[in-house]
């Protein structure tokens, strides 16, 4: 794992193991952290091979607040993204236990630098990137980050009333 933490959040160590559940239309996939230089699953096609973004307007700068607080925020991020016209896949990031988790989007069409500040005016520690060769955390306030391998495990969601 590549790391340089400089200036790393104080919740840096958590944000380094978390999983991430990313529904797109046909599945919901699961990507977890690897050691670098791993990649286990496929990368999704919605994305054409763009880095996928994860970001959310869960709990700021770290610090938990009410479930209320986090809907109205996450709306806002949803409203700036329609806005903007970006491709987005609703998410989840959390434990891999799931104890702890936060609504988030997967988007496409940002650069790590945009993503970053997207991720700031949220007022969020930090981000995810996923590309087909890596698993990346990236903090919004510093150049902190972390570069891991990953693994993507994807569950096929039944056709139901209204899906194709």
């Amino acid at each position: 794992m590549h790391i340089d933490a400089a200036g790393a959040p104080r919740n840096w160590i958590h944000y380094e193991t978390a999983v991430v559940d990313i529904r797109f239309p046909d599945r919901t996939v699961r990507v977890e952290p690897r050691p670098s230089g791993t990649a286990e699953g496929a990368f999704p096609a919605a994305a054409d091979g763009a880095t996928i973004h994860v970001v959310t307007a869960w709990n700021p700068l770290g610090r938990t607040a009410s479930h209320r607080d986090n809907g109205r925020a996450q709306s806002r991020l949803l409203d700036e993204l329609r806005r903007r016209g970006l491709p987005w896949w609703p998410a989840v990031g959390g434990d891999a236990g799931g104890a702890h988790r936060e609504e988030s989007v997967a988007l496409v069409g940002l650069s790590d630098h945009a993503a970053r500040d997207l991720g700031r005016r949220f007022h969020q520690d930090a981000i995810f990137a996923w590309t087909p060769r890596a698993w990346r955390l990236l903090a919004c306030g510093t150049d902190a980050a972390a570069v891991r391998g990953w693994a993507a495990y994807g569950r096929i969601r039944p056709a139901g009333p209204g899906r194709r």
